[in-house]
């Protein structure tokens, strides 16, 4: 839980919130609307899940919308991003490449000429290369690991190294997350992620529910409620313009992950050894987060996802609502 003197700072200030309607944004929405914070949200989405905000629907690859926007705004969270699964990233490179370039640049770049107070700009552990285990100090020389994405996401780091070299700025924060999941979370068939694409299978009554590998490789999943509370202490304590990570800390391996959903759910599964598992380890290191900006993730993988699960259950179609960059 986001402590008290943190939420306390956003008292009075014009908070911004782009991909508010997203995994984590509604998360951050949820968080500072409570508190009584004045939020706005930026979205393509055709979703409003938060009558407290007030809703803006415009695109943010106009760099003229995104300096009009941003006028007398106090906090920037800049968290609109695409996601998609490995094969979808592969097959649409362009899809994933081009869009993020356009509205990462416009959206930092409006908030350093609009004299924004603080942003903080949510990166991707993609923009890592390979590794077992991610740390900031480490696994910076080669390229990312989900190449197209992962340029455009250091692409966007650099600008802000930019402006702290070119204009001392020190007001903006990046963060890399991990594999992050939870309510709100992309539950389209045709490009989701390992959790949603998984509950949605079952759901389906696919049986049995094929997974491809063997089952051993390694994940870091995070819980979408402790990266937004992550978020929010990296805008409130600063990263001094350089990235901090943001995961569960821990590894779990898919067979682990399948099992803990077969804990509350029943259905048959069946692993295929004949298909690649990827990478078998990654997994965040978190102390420097822990260190810096005070982040303690809290929520245990089963209880993350049965309410993953009860959300998904009452809200089937809202993938249907949002902007898809890869049916264009």
């Amino acid at each position: 839980m986001t402590e008290e003197n943190v939420l306390r700072s956003f008292q009075g200030k014009k908070v911004l919130i782009t991909g508010g309607t997203g995994l984590i944004g509604r998360q951050v929405v949820d968080i500072l609307d409570k508190a009584g914070v004045d939020v706005k949200i930026v979205s393509l989405d055709k979703i409003k899940m938060d009558n407290r905000a007030e809703y803006i629907f415009g695109d943010l690859t106009d760099f003229n919308f995104c300096k009009e926007i941003t006028k007398d705004i106090d906090f920037v969270f800049h968290l609109a991003g695409i996601k998609g699964s490995i094969e979808v990233t592969k097959l649409k490179p362009a899809s994933f490449f081009v869009p993020l370039l356009q509205f990462n640049a416009n959206v930092l770049e409006a908030c350093r000429i609009n004299k924004v107070g603080k942003v903080v700009y949510t990166s991707s552990i993609g923009a890592y290369s390979s590794a077992e285990i991610f740390k900031e100090s480490e696994n910076l020389e080669g390229p990312p690991m989900d190449m197209f994405p992962g340029w455009a996401k250091r692409m966007a780091e650099l600008q802000v190294q930019a402006y702290k070299i070119q204009y001392g700025l020190d007001n903006f924060s990046i963060v890399r997350p991990c594999n992050v999941y939870g309510p709100g979370d992309n539950f389209d068939p045709e490009n989701a992620m390992v959790i949603p694409s998984l509950m949605y299978k079952i759901y389906h009554k696919e049986n049995p529910v094929k997974i491809w590998g063997d089952g051993t490789a390694i994940r870091d999943f995070a819980y979408s409620r402790d990266v937004a509370e992550g978020i929010i202490l990296a805008l409130y304590y600063g990263t001094n313009s350089k990235f901090v990570n943001l995961g569960s800390g821990k590894g779990v391996s898919i067979k682990e992950l399948v099992e803990t959903l077969h804990g509350f759910l029943d259905f048959n599964y069946e692993f295929d050894a004949t298909k690649s598992s990827g990478f078998p380890r990654r997994v965040m290191d978190i102390s420097l987060a822990k260190e810096l900006i005070h982040y303690n993730p809290t929520t245990f993988l089963e209880s993350g996802l049965k309410e993953t699960w009860d959300w998904f259950i009452k809200n089937q179609d809202e993938y249907l609502k949002r902007k898809n960059y890869f049916k264009e």
